[in-house]
């Protein structure tokens, strides 16, 4: 009933604490849809995310802006289809842009979740994964608020140069057969 990638969110999301997971799960299913089917609620999904990660990390201006992308993008009614309390969720939102705006602290945010089969999905996979769902942030994981410089990224690395190489053999292939 619901794709596999949002309850993967949510769990990154409620348990792990993990932003930076929860944008590269929902990210990745919003690139696959087709171009037709890419609806911004995904994309305001992924800026809530990437605001809290920003939020947590003392960077109050990237934080801001991502919370304010959401909140142009998220629509109560829709976010309702999707088994969120949405107007309830866009409140929460607007706090949280207010509070990052103040510059206070980082502090958890749960995203209001109807207790219906998404929530239930969402506890199953906690349950198979041995994580907690409400965890609370560990401030002291150092790569879990540092992930994007600290990731292993040797995989992207060389999937990027084995695309450019592949651009490279094209373009040289092309000009030996042009006149």
């Amino acid at each position: 009933m619901y794709p596999e990638a949002l309850i993967d969110y949510l769990v990154y999301f409620h348990a792990d604490r993990d932003y930076f997971e929860c944008h590269e799960v929902l990210e990745e299913y919003w690139k696959s849809l087709p171009k037709e089917e890419r609806n911004e609620m995904w994309v305001g999904l992924i800026q809530i995310a990437v605001g809290l990660y920003h939020h947590r990390r003392g960077n109050f201006a990237g934080a801001e802006k991502m919370i304010a992308g959401a909140l142009k993008r998220l629509d109560a009614a829709e976010l309702d289809q999707y088994g969120f309390f949405g107007q309830e969720l866009i409140d929460r939102l607007i706090v949280r842009k207010q509070e990052i705006h103040e510059r206070k602290p980082y502090t958890d945010m749960n995203l209001p979740i109807r207790p219906d089969k998404l929530l239930r999905a969402c506890e199953i996979r906690c349950s198979k994964r041995n994580v907690r769902w409400l965890s609370t942030s560990d401030l002291q994981n150092e790569f879990l608020l540092h992930k994007h410089t600290l990731r292993n990224r040797s995989e992207v690395i060389k999937a990027r140069e084995a695309e450019l190489k592949r651009r490279r053999n094209r373009s040289t292939s092309s000009s030996d057969t042009c006149p």
